[in-house]
């Protein structure tokens, strides 16, 4: 995967867990294992409209992938595979900082 394709699935990763919701979805899917709209809508305290909407967001940021169910119900289970990507990411600009805080920090003394 080249650098730009990175980049943009951790800028898809960053402004989906932007969102607190979100977050709290990614959670409950983390703890319960993958659930439906519904399920989740039981567990947090967020309209199941707003959690489906939520869930379309993640999935386009792959970060959950939608799984057909029995009598038409969609099951969200977790992906961590732009999340990985998204924590190289992470790692790569951390390791660009260490240098200069470095020199910056034997700088100062």
């Amino acid at each position: 995967m080249e650098n730009s394709d990175l980049e943009s699935v951790a800028q898809e990763v960053f402004a989906a867990l932007a969102d607190p919701s979100r977050r709290g979805i990614l959670a409950a899917l983390a703890a319960g294992g993958p659930a439906t709209a519904t399920d989740l809508a039981a567990r947090l305290p967020i309209t199941r409209q707003a959690i489906a909407k939520h869930l379309t967001l993640l999935a386009e940021a792959g970060l959950v992938v939608a799984e057909p169910g029995e009598r038409r119900r969609v099951r969200y289970r977790l992906d961590s595979a732009p999340m990985k990507v998204a924590q190289q990411f992470l790692g790569a600009l951390a390791r660009d900082w260490d240098g200069p805080l470095a020199a910056l920090r034997d700088g100062l003394r």
